[in-house]
C-alpha cells in the first residue's frame, strides 16, 4: 500500500481563501475589521518567524494586526498590563502571546489574563472547558487543524479507534477530547498513549487513526502501525544531516518513508499539520470578531 498524502499546505490555503471571502462579507455587514494582536517577549528566532508568518496571513485575510516585541527582561506585570490593554480595545478581537515566555514570567498567569472571548490560541481554561464539554468556542489551533484535515479528506472517525501519542495541553489532550465528542468529524474511540506505556507499539497497532505529537524524531516506525492506518504527524524535529546545506533536516515523529508504505493516508513534515495551525488561527480570529461584534 502506498499512502495518499494529506496536503496540509494546500488545505490551509483553501481555508485562508475562505476566511478572506468571509472577512470581506463581515466588513461589509458590520463595518468592522477583525483585529489580531501579537506579543513576543525576547529574541527567539523561531518565535519571530512564526509571528511574521501569522502577520502575513492576517494581511492576506484582510485583518488588522499589530505586533509588540519586548525585551526578555520585561516584568510579568508589564506583560499582564499589555494584555489587559488589548482586552479593553474594541478594535482587537484576538490576542496571541507567543510562547514560550522567559522563565520569570508565569505563562499560566498570562493565559488567565486574556479575555476568553479573545483567546484565539484556545489555551484559556474557559476555552478548554468549553471544548471538553462539547460547547462551541475557540479551540486550540493545531488540534482544530488536525480535525479539519480529517474532515476535508473524508476520513471516517465515527466508531474508529484513534490513538493519540502525547498528552500536552497544546495538542494531545485537546485533540483527544475533540475526537471523542458526539459530533461530526468526531465520535471516535480514543486512547491517549504516552511515555508511561510499557509497550507503546501494542497500543499504536490498534489505531485506525494515529496522531503522533511527542516531539521525538521518527519514533513511530512501520512495525508500530497496522495496514491502512491514517497517520497524522504533528512533530517538527531538527535532525543533524551533514548532506544538507543547513546541516540538518526537518522530520516528524513518524518515520515517514516506511510508515507511508503501510498507511492509507499520511501527513508529511513539513507541509502537513504545520500550515493548518496558522489557517485555524485566522478562522478563530474571524469567529472571535463575529461573536464580539454581534454580542454588542
Amino acid at each position: 500500500m502506498s499512502a495518499r498524502i494529506i496536503d496540509g499546505k494546500a488545505t490551509a490555503q483553501q481555508i485562508k481563501d475562505e476566511v478572506h471571502e468571509d472577512t470581506a462579507r463581515f466588513k461589509a455587514e458590520h463595518g468592522t475589521v477583525p483585529g489580531l494582536a501579537f506579543l513576543i517577549v525576547g529574541e527567539d528566532p523561531a518565535s519571530q518567524y512564526y509571528v511574521r508568518s501569522k502577520g502575513k496571513a492576517c494581511d492576506f485575510c484582510g485583518f488588522y494586526s499589530e505586533t509588540l516585541e519586548k525585551e526578555a527582561g520585561i516584568s510579568q506585570q508589564e506583560v499582564l498590563d499589555i494584555v489587559e490593554g488589548w482586552n479593553n480595545r474594541d478594535d482587537i478581537h484576538g490576542i496571541l502571546v507567543q510562547l514560550p515566555l522567559p522563565d520569570h514570567i508565569d505563562e499560566n498567569a498570562v493565559i488567565l489574563t486574556i479575555n476568553p472571548d479573545k483567546d484565539v490560541d484556545g489555551f484559556h481554561p474557559v476555552s478548554m472547558g468549553r471544548l471538553v464539554i462539547g460547547q462551541e468556542g475557540l479551540q486550540p489551533c493545531t488540534p482544530a487543524g488536525i480535525q479539519e484535515l480529517l474532515k476535508r479528506y473524508n476520513v471516517e472517525t465515527k466508531g474508529k479507534h484513534v490513538v493519540v501519542v502525547g498528552r500536552s495541553n497544546i495538542v494531545g489532550k485537546p485533540i483527544a477530547n475533540m475526537l471523542v465528542q458526539k459530533q461530526e468529524a468526531a465520535n471516535a474511540i480514543v486512547t491517549v498513549a504516552h511515555s508511561a506505556a510499557e509497550d507503546l507499539g501494542a497500543l499504536t497497532r490498534q489505531a485506525d487513526i494515529l496522531i503522533a505529537a511527542v516531539g521525538r524524531p521518527e519514533m513511530i516506525t512501520a512495525d508500530m502501525v497496522k495496514e491502512g492506518v491514517v497517520a497524522i504527524d504533528v512533530g517538527i524535529n531538527r535532525v543533524e544531516d551533514p548532506s544538507k546545506e543547513k546541516g540538518y533536516r526537518v522530520t516528524g515523529d513518524i518515520a515517514y518513508d516506511e510508515v507511508a508504505e503501510k498507511a492509507s493516508m499520511i501527513t508529511p513534515v513539513p507541509g502537513g499539520v504545520g500550515p493548518m495551525t496558522i489557517a485555524m488561527l485566522m478562522k478563530n480570529t474571524l469567529s472571535a470578531a463575529n461573536r464580539l461584534v454581534t454580542a454588542k
